[in-house]
């Protein structure tokens, strides 16, 4: 009986030692600071701010190799306070595995989510390059309900391309059979898709009838040339398929080509440009498709009092 007490007694004096030693601990001492969270300074005071998980290994690497603060590119690397080398803890957590684990996941999720997209679209070839999208996607209505449906210029071919997303598989395969029906002057192919529909940003989706009617006057030119300007692709248009109302070329330095945005004055010269693909504009042979958002003006710069 007195044993028992007594190893209750020493169970219960063991418990109280370790809550007040975890009561004195420092939460965010060094030890205890995520790997995202990297203290710098700033105008030479030390600030905790958000950095990137290899911004440490990054800093101790630009430091061996003799780049003092810069890396083999000439950016800057935030120094970290305390020299920035990773400590024994961060070494133990990556190998923990935790973090690359939940990213594992994750991926395997959004991996799951795009096959089961794939599974609900198919592919359809041989589109007479009259055939707008909504006519597409009313043939198939009969299948199932329509997600999404996208047509594509093929630069190979007078015809085009699309693919169509259904709500189920069963709308997909449904839509199988549907292969070799006319529609404008062509049979068209429906075969299974090996690729998801991009998304498009649903913030530059068209939020009017207007600008449901601007988008059927306006065509998306990608694979463009970055010798060619904005006059070039425009006199392009202009001299096959008729005036241009407004044009958005865009690009970056990540990417070897442009794309743009073409709205016409005319929904018939918008079709017409769909012909385009496949013909040479500077160097490249260029891409055309409807667009799936309109192009919106800029709004006007307020002027600095």
């Amino acid at each position: 009986m007195n044993e028992d007490d007594d190893g209750g007694e020493g169970f219960k004096r063991e418990m109280r030692d370790l809550e007040e030693m975890l009561s004195k601990l420092n939460p965010m001492a060094e030890e205890f600071v995520p790997p995202s969270l990297a203290p710098v300074v700033v105008g030479g005071h030390p600030r905790l701010v958000v950095a990137p998980p290899h911004a440490a290994a990054a800093a101790a690497a630009a430091a061996a190799a003799g780049h003092f603060g810069y890396n083999a590119n000439g950016f800057v690397i935030q120094q970290l306070v305390n020299s920035g080398v990773p400590t024994e803890n961060s070494f133990r957590r990556k190998k923990n595995g935790y973090t690359n684990g939940k990213r594992r996941v994750n991926s395997r999720t959004s991996m799951a989510q795009r096959e089961d997209v794939i599974r609900r679209t198919v592919y359809v070839s041989d589109i007479d390059h009259q055939v707008t999208e909504e006519q597409l996607a009313a043939l198939f209505i009969s299948c199932g309900q329509v997600v999404d449906c996208r047509v594509c210029g093929d630069p190979n071919s007078v015809l085009r391309f699309a693919f169509v997303e259904f709500t189920d598989e069963e709308g997909a395969r449904n839509a199988l059979s549907l292969s070799g029906t006319m529609l404008g002057y062509y049979p068209v192919r429906v075969l299974p898709s090996k690729t998801a529909i991009a998304p498009v940003n649903p913030t530059f989706l068209p939020r009017s009838e207007d600008e449901r009617e601007m988008c059927a006057r306006t065509i998306y030119c990608t694979n463009i040339d970055k010798k060619v300007t904005q006059a070039d692709v425009k006199l392009f248009f202009e001299s096959i398929c008729g005036e241009v109302h407004r044009l958005r070329l865009l690009g970056d330095y990540h990417h070897s080509t442009r794309i743009a945005f073409v709205e016409f004055v005319m929904a018939e010269s918008a079709i017409a440009a769909l012909n385009c693909s496949g013909a040479v504009l500077g160097s490249l042979p260029i891409r055309v498709s409807p667009s799936k958002t309109p192009v919106r003006p800029r709004a006007p710069r307020q002027s600095m009092h």
